[in-house]
């Protein structure tokens, strides 16, 4: 198999192309298929069943005017027995990777033309490519498209990208949110994915709500200064940062119907939710990866949206870091704080712990993979080399499940230069490489991937 770099970008008759056009994010143009992948070091044998990674990949010759919002790409590693069987990659075939238009004359989202380009879970039998502005859509264990997916028609909004599976109940928590009312809506499927549970979540406009989080009993929503804007449409993704949009977070029972009870927090954006858990006295602890106003125009800008992303930087705080909130029913104020100063993304943690109580977190920075032990308020780190870029890091647990860092973390590395990529297999307790596996095709810097063990 040879190895495609797309190239062609460069050779338009135009000005430098945007980031997400260049490097280690710019995408490949085809669908190939390798076998039998050479291994560095030792495959852990009992890792028996597929890594897929999801993200946006423009079609040969498309520039879709923001990184977010290229027809999803799935990419997939088989492991068996201590060997990696195959890695093939295929997009996925939506009405919008047909050309369908996405959004409705009213300006909204069209929920039916979803690209499914961000994530992708398991749940009640199925596997479902998801992005926060349509539909999932469901794919086969080698990656072929089967068709969008409603829930048998229950579902007739967008679904998010983030939902939340309880390790307790398998009950799977999400949501859809709009450019018009409802802006916010709740839903729950049980775990043999069936949807039992749809209701309105009322917030005062159209926020950009990419995550949120679950505990034992409560929904925890972030309703933050990003808002829809019409006058963006046909021009960017149609959301920005509003300086008179309140920031708040919100605390809903997941059973029942008792009003949400609102915080006021200081002005962020969180794109990706660490974790929550109550603790003895009834305090929600939720921890997430923070942007200021600045820290979200440089990222912004740098993806293709509206915002500034040259120049120096505006404060030593313009950065990406690990944040915590306490909510206080007590007092009904919330207590807040960074966490770390270094710019990381992507947490992720071991998901028996969704909603509990937590000790580890894991994050990527720009050139390697941060552990926190938020008991002991203390973080080590894995160096990928310089010039390489680690994606998400996937936690899988060990068969013994004997601690809650006891298993591995998978991570598509990829070389900066785009030179190529290959899947990182990480000791979660100590960080060490186990393995490697260097695959036939570049993997385009995306967003975010699962572990599906083999039934």
């Amino acid at each position: 198999m040879s190895t495609v770099t797309c190239q062609l970008w460069n050779e338009r008759d135009v000005d430098t192309p945007p980031l997400y056009l260049q490097g280690h994010v710019a995408p490949v143009a085809r669908e190939i298929e390798g076998r039998d992948l050479a291994v560095r070091g030792a495959l852990p044998p009992e890792l028996d069943g597929r890594y897929f990674r999801n993200g946006p990949n423009p079609r040969p010759g498309e520039d879709p005017g923001h990184w977010f919002t290229g027809p999803g790409m799935l990419h997939g590693i088989r492991l068996e027995g201590g060997r990696a069987r195959w890695y093939r990659n295929r997009w996925i075939r939506t009405a919008a990777f047909d050309g369908a238009p996405r959004y409705k004359p009213d300006g909204s989202p069209d929920p039916a033309v979803s690209p499914a380009n961000t994530s992708v879970i398991r749940h009640g039998g199925r596997i479902l490519a998801l992005v926060e502005t349509g539909l999932p859509y469901e794919v086969s264990p080698e990656l072929d498209t089967l068709g969008p997916f409603d829930f048998g028609g229950r579902l007739t909004t967008a679904m998010t990208a983030h939902p939340k599976q309880d390790p307790a109940t398998g009950d799977l928590h999400f949501f859809g949110y709009g450019a018009v009312p409802p802006y916010l809506t709740y839903h729950r499927a049980t775990a043999d994915g069936r949807l039992v549970e749809s209701r309105e979540v009322r917030v005062p406009g159209p926020t950009m709500m990419h995550d949120f989080a679950i505990t034992e009993h409560h929904v925890i929503w972030l309703d933050l200064p990003v808002v829809f804007d019409p006058h963006l449409l046909g021009r960017t993704i149609p959301y920005r940062w509003d300086d008179a949009y309140r920031a708040r977070l919100g605390v809903m029972e997941q059973r029942g119907d008792a009003p949400v009870r609102w915080y006021e927090v200081e002005p962020g954006y969180v794109f990706h939710i660490g974790n929550a858990r109550e603790d003895p006295d009834g305090r929600i602890k939720l921890d997430a990866v923070r942007y200021n106003r600045d820290a979200f125009a440089r990222t912004w800008g740098s993806i293709g949206g509206v915002g500034d992303s040259s120049g120096p930087r505006i404060s030593p705080n313009d950065r990406p870091t690990l944040y915590c909130w306490i909510l206080d029913p007590a007092t009904g104020r919330a207590v807040e704080q960074p966490l770390d100063d270094r710019a990381i993304e992507f947490p992720t943690l071991n998901d028996a712990h969704v909603g509990r109580s937590s000790r580890y977190r894991y994050a990527v920075r720009d050139d390697g993979v941060v552990k926190y032990d938020l008991t002991l308020g203390s973080a080590s780190r894995y160096d990928a080399g310089e010039g390489q870029a680690p994606g998400e890091a996937v936690f899988v647990p060990a068969a013994d499940d004997r601690a809650e860092d006891a298993g591995w973390l998978l991570t598509i590395v990829s070389d900066r230069a785009g030179r190529g990529s290959e899947l990182q297999v990480l000791d979660a307790a100590d960080l060490r490489l186990t393995a490697a596996v260097p695959l036939p095709q570049r993997v385009p810097a995306g967003f975010h991937g699962a572990w599906l063990p083999q039934p």
